[in-house]
């Protein structure tokens, strides 16, 4: 019997995320052939909201259930990372915890996996999420193919399943700025997708405000990819040229015409754009070198604060008294 790890960050979720984890235990529950046993590992983002309470509750009632309690709000993709670190299963999946991602179609990604296949995310028919939501994934879609040479026909979402040694790999990436999907198909290229229905949201709102948006993009941008620095110094040549081109230019009509006037304004024009143009690639530069000072620093990429239900996996049931929870730091 193989083991599935559903990794869950916790945020904003304390109205839905009890339903997330019903519908989990009901799609096991309601196997044909009794083939995978399950644990649920719930990453509490240091949500502002009653989810820690929620989850600790279900892990004291279902030992399936592990819970991780983050010291500060470290972002979606830390969680993810934070929650990689607490698996054990032979099949890792990864999924949201406002209901959107659809649990009763978990056997669909697993079931994909195989010789062939070591990575595989949902497809959305039709994503249910906002105008701005969709905005941000198109964009996001476009830096991926890109900056990081993701396959065209490779949709990455949120909800996705791997083998364990894929999430292994991504465990070692230290730095405090992940980004799953650049980390995940780097270690692979036997990936694909499946069609999944996605789900309007039922509670709250989506947590992705535009700075956590443009925060994750950067990370993207900075973190796996050197071609915005080569943009820049392509952007920099092309000025240089122009630059060149329309002083030679001007010379010429002057040294040919001497009542052509000089333009106070055209002057003016190419200062901004040149100046523009320099403190856009100087913040550029900036950006790099701020994250990887910080880097250097060894910022933590994420904290655990507390834990609940962390135990032996190959016994899961069998020996865990579910009214017990068990606390420890993180070595």
């Amino acid at each position: 019997m193989k083991l599935v790890s559903i990794v869950i960050p916790c945020y904003r979720s304390e109205d839905s995320i009890r339903d997330v984890i019903a519908e989990i235990a009901e799609t096991f529950a309601g196997q044909d052939k009794p083939d995978y046993e399950y644990e649920v590992v719930l990453v509490n983002d240091c949500s502002p909201d009653g989810v820690l309470n929620v989850i600790k509750e279900l892990a004291a009632q279902d030992c399936h259930i592990r819970v991780l309690d983050l010291a500060r709000n470290f972002g979606q993709h830390s969680a993810i990372m934070a929650g990689f670190h607490y698996v054990s299963g032979d099949i890792v999946v990864c999924m949201d915890d406002d209901g959107q991602t659809p649990p009763n179609q978990i056997f669909k990604l697993i079931n994909r996996l195989g010789e062939d296949c070591d990575l595989v995310f949902a497809r959305y028919p039709q994503k249910k999420h906002s105008f701005f939501r969709n905005l941000g994934s198109f964009i996001n879609e476009i830096m991926l193919r890109v900056l990081l040479g993701k396959p065209k026909h490779l949709a990455l979402m949120s909800y996705f399943a791997c083998k364990r040694y894929v999430a292994e790999e991504a465990k070692h990436y230290k730095n405090p700025y992940p980004y799953i999907g650049g980390l995940l198909i780097r270690a692979t290229n036997k990936t694909d997708n499946v069609l999944i229905d996605h789900r309007k949201r039922v509670h709250g709102k989506s947590a992705y405000t535009y700075r956590k948006l443009l925060s994750l993009w950067m990370n993207g941008f900075t973190a796996f990819s050197v071609l915005p620095l080569r943009v820049a110094t392509l952007m920099g040549l092309a000025c240089s040229l122009f630059g060149f081109v329309f002083g030679s230019i001007t010379v010429i009509r002057k040294l040919l015409d001497n009542s052509v006037p000089i333009g106070y304004s055209s002057i003016m024009a190419a200062l901004m754009f040149i100046g523009g143009l320099i403190l856009l690639m100087l913040g550029m530069l900036g950006e790099y070198l701020g994250r990887v000072y910080i880097s250097i620093n060894n910022s933590p990429q994420f904290v655990v604060r507390d834990t609940s239900n962390i135990r032996d996996p190959l016994n899961i049931c069998n020996t865990i008294n579910i009214k017990d929870t068990d606390t420890h730091d993180q070595d």
